[in-house]
């Protein structure tokens, strides 16, 4: 059973009560300023959500929560009413990575794992296809056929692959019909013999591949790193590889 219930709260132009001082009471502050909320130290204020960073916060917490406040104190988890996750920002897209006060040093260094793993451009593909919503509804008309096209374009190798780069600018031609996650051809020359130096890119393009066309040399520690059941294809220094169909990673020795 989940310990709290994961929310995403608008408080652009609404009060919101931030007591304390020091840095503590200031990382708050500055949350709530990022979010567009109206940060008040007066604790009458006629606000639904409360920060309260004091060294003897019992009794503050209390009148507050007795008006229906909802209230977090720092570094007392069993005070607080919700907590704040460490988030991640996309433009629209906010992950938030929380462990109920359990642990922040955790949720931190999982929310820093997850920096390096989704693109810049994430923002701009939720942008994208909040525009594209007018254009989804015309061409699929039913919603579970609309949703089941949506799903399999944003797939781990589909034509709006979340964690490719440029996926925000095939959203149109997605939508005209003109990509397709399954076909395609993707090439690199290897840099090391160790697998493990692959690119985040050029390990999901393995790990949707079809056919794999590779240069005599290629370690297998690299190739097994395509699927089970990918079809290999050997090549020539410097050969075009074949017409296949479906999504083909050329691998070159570099």
């Amino acid at each position: 059973m989940m310990h709290s219930l994961p929310l995403f709260h608008r408080i652009a132009g609404q009060p919101v009560i931030v007591l304390g001082e020091g840095d503590a009471a200031q990382a708050k502050r500055r949350i709530v300023e990022r979010a567009g909320g109206l940060v008040t130290s007066d604790e009458a204020a006629p606000a639904r959500l409360a920060f309260v960073a004091l060294d003897h916060p019992e009794e503050i917490a209390a009148r507050l929560k007795a008006r229906g406040v909802l209230v977090n104190v720092v570094d007392r988890p069993e005070l607080c009413d919700f907590t704040v996750p460490s988030l991640l920002e996309r433009g629209p897209v906010l992950v938030a990575v929380g462990t109920g006060g359990v642990s922040a040093g955790l949720a931190k260094a999982l929310r820093l794992r997850l920096e390096a793993l989704l693109p810049h451009s994430l923002g701009a593909l939720a942008e994208a296809l909040g525009a594209a919503r007018a254009a989804m509804r015309s061409r699929w008309s039913d919603a579970g056929e609309r949703r089941r096209a949506l799903d399999a374009a944003l797939a781990e190798g589909g034509p709006l692959d979340p964690l490719e780069a440029d996926s925000a600018g095939r959203v149109d031609d997605w939508l005209a019909g003109g990509a397709a996650g399954s076909t395609g051809i993707a090439e690199f020359s290897l840099h090391s013999a160790d697998s493990d130096d692959l690119t985040l890119r050029q390990a999901r393009w393995l790990g949707s591949a079809d056919a794999v066309c590779h240069e005599a040399g290629v370690p297998e520690a690299v190739l097994i790193r395509a699927r089970a059941d990918a079809l290999r294809y050997p090549l020539e220094p410097g050969q075009t590889p074949p017409q296949l169909a479906g999504r083909v990673v050329v691998i070159r020795r570099g």
